[in-house]
């Protein structure tokens, strides 16, 4: 039987929102949030929603209403700590609840499908944390539920918040208005080592059944799409190689937590792959190289993307997340060569309602700003970024992935993907609400 818990404090969570915002001297309307999971995305999305009001004038006000998880005592204590109103323990009775109208999904991706599409169909809006789902299949059918779903005012959006760090944003602005000129190339590694210990327990993040993929999935699917959204242009054909170097793990022992735990004497089979290495062609033609791995001893986070064009290059470092390097090629010899911008100013992307410049954001700062496009996207009845159907493609370039993985490095085209056009196509200069 599934149990309910809830606060002193009822939600006063409102039915919906009319796009502008409120009036002076009146509050904003509300919506009410319902998340799915709780752990270390939970917590993440729980700061976005719980922060963006504070920084932002939003034209609806986001209200904690209840958080969901499978133990009632763990996400009781989750419910306190992160602010949430009530606790649920099926996701099915979340989702029932009246004080909810947007819901948000946290979970292993096994679980995505089934509670999107069931989301959409009882008429919420939903946001979804990457990969979208564990297979093409699933994702096309959550894509269908919400292109029906969008038919009825509701919007569905997927959760790769690396697009909002600022530096990002501004460098898809610097690239669509055309300061890169025509792409020749992009590369894009993404460096973890939480999994170089062969006694890391095997926690879901390395089951298949669970996690769909390893590193390709976790680690791959941000650097796809970081690629796609800053070229402005989709992959279209991959030639991959993938590797799992441990193949057996130790059973966790007791609760895991974010991407740390304690294994037993008990080993079971790693199904997932640790490491994935793989080439690309763009849409335009440009090429582009990927690397995603949990086994590159001694980086933590380490996530970097460069773009280079017939007019300059771009590159990025997520350790130094608020600093964005540009070399303008046009610019004489003698004096030209990669510049630091640093992007705090407020004329920089989301940076209107920090800090004054200089003052440092960091990654929690993503989830705040993807809580707060969201709840524009709603407010205005405008399709929000990315969309299902973008995480769709990124699951497609992960399938082409495997495939060529499994048939020794052989050229896969992704599928429904566009083909190679004779050149660079327009790329539309983002306008932040």
């Amino acid at each position: 039987m599934a149990r309910r818990e809830e606060s002193q404090t009822e939600t006063d969570a409102g039915t919906g929102a009319a796009a502008g915002g409120a009036a002076a001297g009146v509050s904003p309307p509300t919506l009410g949030v319902g998340m799915v999971g709780y752990a270390f995305m939970g917590a993440a999305h729980s700061q976005g929603w719980r922060t963006a009001g504070r920084v932002f004038d939003l034209p609806v006000r986001p209200v904690l209403a209840a958080v969901c998880g499978r133990d009632a005592a763990a996400v009781r204590a989750a419910a306190d700590k992160h602010g949430w109103g009530g606790a649920e323990t099926d996701w099915r009775d979340l989702i029932a609840r009246d004080d909810v109208q947007i819901v948000d999904i946290c979970t292993p991706g096994d679980s995505h499908a089934e509670i999107a599409v069931a989301a959409l169909e009882a008429g919420k809006h939903v946001l979804c944390e990457k990969p979208l789902a564990n297979s093409v299949a699933e994702a096309e059918a959550m894509t269908a539920a919400a292109e029906r779903a969008r038919t009825r005012g509701q919007v569905a959006m997927v959760g790769f918040n690396y697009r909002r760090v600022p530096a990002m944003t501004y460098a898809r602005r610097l690239v669509g208005e055309g300061r890169l000129g025509a792409l020749r190339h992009v590369r894009v590694t993404y460096l973890q080592d939480w999994l170089v210990d062969p006694d890391f327990p095997l926690t879901w993040r390395l089951r298949r059944e669970h996690a769909g993929s390893g590193a390709l999935g976790d680690l791959g699917a941000h650097i796809v799409d970081l690629a796609q959204y800053l070229a402005g242009e989709p992959v279209v054909g991959v030639s991959a190689m993938t590797e799992t170097f441990v193949r057996s793990r130790p059973l966790p022992a007791g609760a895991t937590a974010g991407l740390s735990g304690a294994g037993g004497a008990e080993r079971g089979t790693v199904t997932v792959d640790d490491s994935a290495l793989f080439t690309g062609r763009l849409a335009s033609g440009a090429l582009a190289s990927f690397e995603a791995t949990r086994m590159a001893a001694g980086r933590k986070n380490a996530l970097g993307i460069e773009l280079n064009g017939e007019r300059g290059s771009l590159a990025f470092d997520l350790e130094r997340l608020n600093e964005l390097s540009f070399h303008d090629h046009t610019e004489p010899a003698a004096s030209s060569g990669f510049r630091r911008i640093l992007v705090t100013e407020p004329e920089h992307p989301y940076l209107e309602a920090w800090w004054p410049p200089g003052h440092a954001l960091g990654y929690e700062h993503t989830f705040v700003h993807q809580a707060r496009d969201l709840l524009h996207a709603i407010a205005t009845g405008t399709d929000p970024e990315p969309s299902f159907a973008d995480g769709l493609q990124v699951q497609r370039v992960l399938a082409a992935v495997e495939e060529s993985a499994g048939k020794n490095a052989l050229y896969t085209p992704v599928l429904d993907a566009p083909g190679p056009a004779p050149g660079p196509s327009p790329i539309p200069v983002p306008v932040l609400p």
